[in-house]
């Protein structure tokens, strides 16, 4: 069999498996066996693939029809073009919290600004932050060690020695405390989990794999998001920002509690499908 048979018939196991996008992961999961990329994969698509490589294959296809993520298979996914480590004790980070980035780069403008970044989970958002603006001083949260264990060793991995983040274990802001952080922050940015408990069974496999801790976001999905809103604005400067991405159908429920705990200048950024998926407001006065 060929390399080129090999993403053929993957493919259409996965097609015929539900799998959202089968030849996308076809290829990536046979790249990892065969270690190289998909680029080279078309190049060399006539040449045999090996008895082992294919028994590789078809273990990998194996969790994949399973329910098993792609990314959690890989251990890795990207973001941002940052090669991040996965693991089930992380969310996978998914193109759409891209928004999340660029809302806070474009509010931030380039100015040396302290960001904390909440439920920060893989540290795909602080990481991407530090590595596009330099200059800013990030924090990240998230009330799972085993998530900032994996958070820490993408920062050191990904940004080096000098491309600090202060990771921090708190149960969003408890127990942080102001004092440790005497000058306040510009940005505070959060993706936490905002699905409703109820909706968490109808999921698809593969989502459901992911940690509950970070999808389930209460009754209504805004448990977390409410207290987001109302703590975020003691460690917040003056006409400092809060920035969270939700499901664009919270959107308007999410306005109306920034709008009673008096933010300013409410407004949403479009995800990559055109959806609203991220929302910032100024925090109120002090």
């Amino acid at each position: 069999m060929t390399i080129q048979e090999a993403l053929t018939e993957g493919r259409a196991r996965l097609r015929d498996a539900g799998i959202e996008n089968p030849g996308l992961d076809a290829a990536l999961l046979l790249a990892f066996v065969l270690k190289t990329n998909r680029e080279m994969l078309i190049l060399q698509g006539t040449e045999t693939l090996g008895e082992g490589a294919g028994a590789g294959f078809t273990r990998l296809l194996d969790r994949r029809t399973a329910g098993e993520c792609t990314a959690y298979i890989l251990g890795r996914k990207e973001f941002r073009g940052l090669d991040f480590t996965v693991t089930p004790d992380v969310l996978v980070p998914r193109p759409d919290t891209e928004t999340l980035v660029e809302a806070a780069l474009a509010i931030g403008n380039g100015q040396n600004l302290a960001a904390l970044d909440l439920c920060t989970g893989s540290g795909a958002v602080a990481i991407a932050l530090k590595h596009e603006s330099p200059s800013m001083e990030v924090y990240a949260a998230d009330i799972s060690p085993k998530a900032l264990t994996i958070a820490r060793e993408n920062a050191r991995r990904i940004l080096g020695a000098g491309g600090i983040i202060h990771f921090l274990e708190a149960d969003l802001f408890t127990p942080l405390t102001i004092s440790r952080f005497p000058l306040g922050f510009s940005l505070i940015t959060a993706n936490p989990p905002y699905i409703a408990t109820g909706e968490i069974a109808a999921l698809a496999r593969e989502v459901r794999g992911e940690p509950l801790l970070a999808l389930d976001g209460g009754e209504d999905g805004l448990s977390l998001i409410r207290r987001i809103i109302t703590e975020a604005p003691a460690f917040l400067l003056p006409g400092g920002s809060l920035l969270m991405e939700a499901d664009p159908g919270q959107m308007a429920q999410i306005t109306l509690i920034l709008e009673k705990k008096e933010y300013r200048d409410i407004r949403t950024y479009q995800d990559l499908s055109g959806r609203d998926r991220v929302i910032t407001g100024v925090a109120p006065p002090g």
